[in-house]
């Protein structure tokens, strides 16, 4: 059976606020945002509010982070870079190894 990366998950509470969800939608109305992000993002704006906890988040980037897997390095980049880009805005300072379980990247 393989491993559940989020076994190593350390769940925290999260302070979402207005301005989080405006940033959260700010970004996800900026150039360039491919469909995967896009999703994660309309995701996140509709129930970060009402599910304010890191474990939450992590979990609403599993389908984005399994679907970049097996891509070309670059995406796998991407993905990354965009899931870190949520992560400042909503105040997670760690992602307990997700890239690097799902991508083999480094956060």
């Amino acid at each position: 059976m393989a491993e559940d990366p989020f076994h190593r998950v350390r769940d925290a509470p999260l302070f979402i606020v207005p301005r989080t969800l405006n940033a959260l939608r700010t970004f996800r109305n900026g150039p360039g945002l491919d469909a995967d992000l896009a999703r994660v993002a309309d995701g996140l704006i509709a129930g970060v509010a009402t599910h304010p906890t890191k474990f939450w988040v992590l979990k609403q980037f599993q389908p984005v982070l399994e679907d970049a897997r097996d891509a070309p390095a670059a995406t796998r980049e991407r993905v990354a870079a965009g899931l870190r880009q949520f992560m400042d805005i909503l105040g997670i300072e760690d992602s307990d190894g997700l890239p690097a379980f799902y991508l083999g990247l480094y956060s």
